[in-house]
């Protein structure tokens, strides 16, 4: 029962003892008055009556007496008058019998009147003659001692009515610093940090809005101190200061990610940007000129390349920047190295350098997989013979000729024809409990489509290009009907991560259609989680927002995958609210031991996220070594080579 209800019905029990007490304390004074008055009357009624009739009694004139009886009796006040001879006779005798008109049977039993008998004496001459006895009718005095009940009751009732009404209000009013309480620690759960700003008056309650309000104070000084921590850390170790980008430890860790992998099909391109004459420009302009033009170079990559998911740009030393942009074809990235030295040529012409010679870029397009050093190698080769062509040139170069190479409309046919026919196959690969790696998490999904050789292609390879020819998003409906078609019986687990674009979201038809067919989707099928990747969701907040919490709302979820990989800063997380998290593989590989960076970022990661009731799950766990370490950072789940890789779903028997 709340407080207020407690309190409110405290009031009333106090409201009906006190009007029980004053009901019982009026009845009885009015009782013991009418009950003196009924003697009174009787008491003067006799003595009267026996002095009138004494003179008739002298004369022996029983029809004069038995007259002014009956005139008196006649008057209806009195239930006996009667006259008695000294010898006990009754000589006359008027009775009537009680009827109390108005008022309840039950009253009258409950509140019995002892109805007061007088008497007088009767003289004749100095002789007594007799006696005359009266009785008073309890009638009317039952009849105003109803009344008066009736008219205290209404009273108390309407008084009581207000009570109820306005002090109902009263507490309301009284109570509501207490509702905020109540609401700033609900808040305080889902950590939403809300401050009271109006404090109230009442000196008790003062005291606990402040204390509530510096305890909100502190929680969030304390996930801030988090959040500041993990990103310290994370900034220290792959991150340069000056220029906002990675440093060359990160870059490396990038590529190492996502392309030392002898059993992975990938495709993207790599620059080598370098700065001519900083030394220079440092001894003769100062070094703040120096920092100027490198800041204004960064800011110029990550203009340039802010279309290319999971892009990742560093600093690698001096004037030396190296940009890893996956999945990107070959005119991909012609068309980005020529924006990139149009741009160096226009800070030029700003005269932010010593000459219009300001850079170069050299590059390679990579098929197959590999490693950093020999992309560095390439692109040096690459940015050598950029420099012997001439300011501000570029130069691209094929690093694998073996592998397959398909131009841009060999893709878009290929896509084309798998979205007509459907022809997209779903493996799975399982998250499991850190804990216990017998309990699943959830299944995430990976989309394949088949080209005309009967190839598995990997939504790494087709992806980049369906973003750029806008059919992401039929892509994302057909991978998503086939999850939603999927049992819960077959696939062995009641959740599914599926993977989707923002670019889909924006589109209204299919975000309507996404939320259409989660409301009507049967209970045999499992529960979606909707995976964004963190750099492109970070640039669409609101709609990931909005979707995810109506996506909740319906009993699914949705988390974000890659996280860490860029340099965002941990706030959205109080905003978004994401049901999980996914530590980039970058920083499981790198996971060697306790003492290693990626292991104090991960583990401040964990407890920001904790701290919001995040779930946190390590990708990539590729080995025992960094399942046991991710076990004492206290991990949700991992997924990776580790515990199993991708398949087919089965298919129903």
């Amino acid at each position: 029962m709340t407080l207020y209800r407690q309190l409110l019905i405290f009031t009333l029990i106090l409201f009906f003892l006190l009007f029980a007490g004053t009901w019982f304390a009026k009845l009885n004074s009015t009782r013991t008055f009418l009950l003196d008055q009924l003697e009174s009357h009787a008491q003067d009624t006799a003595t009267s009556l026996g002095l009138s009739i004494s003179p008739h009694i002298l004369q022996n004139d029983l029809p004069a007496v038995e007259t002014m009886f009956n005139a008196v009796f006649d008057r209806g006040y009195y239930r006996i008058i009667r006259f008695v001879d000294i010898e006990q006779n009754v000589v006359v005798d008027r009775t009537l019998q009680v009827r109390i008109d108005g008022v309840p049977q039950l009253f009258v039993r409950l509140v019995p009147l002892a109805t007061p008998r007088a008497s007088s004496l009767v003289m004749s001459g100095w002789n007594q003659a007799g006696e005359v006895v009266v009785e008073s009718h309890p009638g009317y005095a039952y009849k105003t001692l109803w009344e008066t009940v009736v008219r205290t009751t209404i009273w108390f009732l309407s008084m009581g009515i207000i009570v109820l009404v306005g002090g109902g209000m009263g507490l309301r009013l009284l109570l509501k610093p207490l509702q905020r309480v109540e609401h700033q620690a609900d808040s305080l759960c889902k950590r939403q940090y809300e401050i009271q700003e109006k404090v109230p008056k009442t000196k008790e309650l003062r005291r606990v809005v402040e204390a509530m309000n510096r305890m909100t104070f502190k929680v969030k000084d304390m996930f801030d101190e988090q959040a500041r921590v993990a990103e310290r850390l994370r900034k220290n170790a792959y991150h340069d200061s000056l220029t906002g980008l990675g440093n060359r430890r990160y870059l490396e860790r990038q590529v190492l990610t996502r392309l030392d992998r002898g059993d992975s099909t990938v495709k993207g391109a790599f620059l080598l940007v370098q700065i001519k004459d900083l030394h220079e420009l440092n001894q003769e302009k100062g070094f703040q000129a120096g920092d100027e033009l490198l800041q204004k170079v960064s800011r110029l990559l990550q203009d340039e390349t802010r279309l290319v998911a999971n892009r990742a740009i560093a600093r690698l030393t001096g004037g030396d920047f190296g940009l890893f942009l996956p999945d990107v074809t070959t005119e991909d990235s012609g068309d980005i190295a020529e924006n990139i030295v149009k741009g160096l040529s226009q800070v030029a012409v700003e005269d932010l350098t010593l000459t219009d010679n300001v850079g170069h870029i050299g590059g390679v397009i990579y098929r197959r997989s590999t490693n950093f050093g020999q992309l560095l190698s390439g692109a040096d080769t690459a940015l050598r013979a950029s420099q012997q062509e001439g300011k501000n040139k570029w130069t691209v170069n094929q690093l694998a000729e073996d592998a397959e190479t398909r131009g841009q409309q060999k893709w878009k046919y290929i896509l084309l024809k798998a979205l007509e026919e459907g022809n997209i196959t779903l493996f799975v690969q399982p998250t499991v409990r850190c804990d216990d790696r017998e309990k699943l998490f959830h299944f995430e999904v990976f989309s394949r489509i088949i080209d005309e050789s009967g190839k598995l292609l990997s939504a790494g390879m087709f992806m980049p290009l369906a973003e750029r020819l806008g059919l992401v998003s039929s892509i994302d409906r057909i991978v998503l009907e086939k999850a939603m078609q999927t049992s819960v019986d077959v696939l062995g687990a009641d959740h599914l991560a599926v993977n989707v674009s923002p670019s889909s979201l924006k589109d209204d038809e299919f975000r309507k259609w996404v939320l259409n067919a989660l409301e009507k989707l049967p209970d045999s099928a499992p529960k979606l989680s909707f995976e964004f990747a963190e750099f492109s969701a970070v640039q669409n907040l609101e709609l990931i927002r909005s979707f995810g919490s109506r996506v909740q709302e319906l009993g699914h979820g949705y988390g974000f995958d890659h996280f860490g990989q860029g340099f965002s800063n941990f706030g959205y997380l109080k905003s978004l609210r994401p049901d999980y998290v996914k530590i980039d593989r970058a920083y499981t590989d790198e996971l060697k031991t306790t003492d290693s960076d990626s292991h104090f970022f991960i583990g401040s990661l964990t407890g920001v996220a904790h701290s919001l009731d995040i779930l946190v799950i390590a990708e990539g766990v590729e080995n025992e070594e960094q399942f046991n370490l991710l076990q004492e950072l206290n991990l949700d789940a991992i997924q990776g080579y580790f515990i199993s890789k991708p398949g087919p779903i089965k298919s129903e028997a």
